[in-house]
């Protein structure tokens, strides 16, 4: 069967009338589209799903009705669709970015809004794929929004792409505390980030509520780390012991095993082959997200 049959067959009897099961598959199609592009980058596993679920908290916290909060989770899920256009070899670089490199990356939000504007659920995510970098200050990209001018979805999601960045390892650096990346979104309040959300995602941060996230590629289960190259490993739900996995960066062998009552991956001293290193989707997170949005935003 394909991805999206498996996809379906999980939504299974929640959906009752076709055109709800004809919307939900369409919202499962772009967040397959989605993970694909993050599954280019060895060192981004995870952030899709990290950047949706930071996002749905601060909507949360900051009292915006369930259909915002829905729409915010799934353009958070969307908002780096346009990182299929960057090579390889700027975004995986471990070196600092050389102007030319930059004005590379910068084009991946209008890049995104074109690839997705004319799919029928286009404007759930326009806002968090277009704005997510646009600051308070003016001096944002693509178009150097400001303040009241970026829409809250970009706000809420340009925060916590921004945490998540600096909390996650990069080919170039380890993911810096989380109590430092918190102060580095208090120190620029007004500038980079929103006060009020910047403000209520710090509280979250200060009160451990973000702490089940990070480091995290789905509920309850952390990153594994490569001997190698880190926290690259991400293990599925479905994962059985004995599972073999692969380091998407080093090539690596693992195999999966439990240590009191945890997931934990063991290195084999092997390398994977081409197949062995091909991205699989994981349609559960996939099922999770279409479940927990589809109710509000497709009514």
């Amino acid at each position: 069967m394909s991805l999206l049959t498996d996809i379906k067959a999980l939504l299974g009897s929640s959906r009752t009338e076709d055109i709800s099961r004809h919307q939900e598959d369409l919202l499962a199609s772009l967040l397959v589209m989605a993970w694909m592009v993050e599954a280019r980058d060895p060192y981004t596993g995870g952030h899709l799903w990290r950047v949706s679920k930071f996002s749905q908290l601060l909507a949360g916290r900051a009292g915006l009705a369930e259909k915002e909060v829905s729409r915010i989770s799934v353009g958070a899920f969307l908002h780096d669709l346009g990182k299929i256009s960057v090579p390889d070899h700027i975004l995986g670089k471990k070196d600092k970015l050389s102007d030319d490199e930059y004005a590379v990356i910068k084009t991946h939000p209008e890049v995104g809004w074109r690839m997705l504007a004319s799919h029928p659920l286009a404007g759930l995510a326009e806002a968090a794929i277009r704005a997510h970098h646009e600051t308070p200050d003016g001096k944002g990209y693509p178009l150097g929004l400001s303040a009241e001018h970026i829409a809250v979805d970009a706000r809420i999601v340009g925060i916590c792409d921004a945490f998540d960045a600096m909390t996650s390892t990069r080919p170039y650096r380890k993911g810096m505390p989380v109590d430092k990346a918190l102060d580095i979104i208090e120190e620029n309040l007004d500038r980079q980030f929103d006060r009020t959300l910047g403000a209520l995602f710090v509280e979250l941060g200060r009160n451990g509520e973000l702490n089940h996230i990070v480091g995290h590629s789905d509920q309850g289960i952390p990153l594994q780390h490569c001997v190698m190259c880190g926290p690259t490993i991400a293990v599925k739900r479905s994962h059985a012991m004995g599972t073999h996995l692969y380091c998407p960066s080093c090539t690596g062998e693992y195999v999966v095993q439990k240590s009191q009552g945890t997931l934990q991956v063991t290195p084999t001293g092997k390398t994977g082959s081409a197949a062995q290193l091909t991205p699989q989707v994981d349609p559960d997170i996939i099922v999770d997200v279409v479940r927990a949005s589809a109710r509000a935003l497709l009514s």
